[in-house]
């Protein structure tokens, strides 16, 4: 089995686009996500992301929808604070 490196890992997005954050999450459609564990957090998908300052900004956010997994139905890249890097 070959080892698969992840190019658009959060982490790697976090060096590549500089993104000021403790905790960086990747999902290729920008609509599922674990749930952010240290702030500041970003969102990414494979365009640009949405930067969290603080938990609080997190959960109150009405784009996003907090279950089991984090849902953004409208995909993150609908979302006003959404910074386009591609």
């Amino acid at each position: 089995m070959k080892n698969k490196i992840r190019t658009n890992s959060g982490r790697n997005l976090k060096d590549l686009w500089k993104i000021r954050a403790k905790h960086v999450l990747y999902h290729k459609d920008g609509n599922y996500y674990n749930h952010l564990q240290q702030f500041p957090a970003a969102l990414c998908d494979p365009y640009g992301y949405v930067l969290f300052k603080t938990e609080i900004d997190y959960v109150k956010s009405s784009y996003l929808q907090h279950g089991k997994q984090l849902h953004v139905p409208m995909c993150i890249s609908s979302m006003p604070s959404y910074f386009k890097m591609r």
